[in-house]
């Protein structure tokens, strides 16, 4: 069950390290839209990806918001 405050405020046109790389090689995410479903697009191969909000949370490890590092 999904908690009710969240670990991280995200942003549109936040950069999101995931705890996981890609299949192509990246790690870094741009973050399009932010919502109960937030849109990403990997910085490596340009591929759009939907995830649901909690599942957000898990995967991610830093959130980057111009030249601050919120981890």
């Amino acid at each position: 069950m999904p908690s009710k405050f969240f670990l991280f405020k995200y942003e549109e046109g936040d950069v999101i390290s995931t705890r996981k790389k890609h299949p192509c090689g990246s790690n870094t995410w741009n973050l399009l839209r932010v919502g109960a479903d937030c849109k990403l697009v990997c910085t490596g191969c340009e591929r759009q990806m939907i995830v649901n909000r909690p599942q957000l949370e898990k995967m991610t490890a830093a959130v980057q918001r111009g030249s601050e590092i919120f981890k």
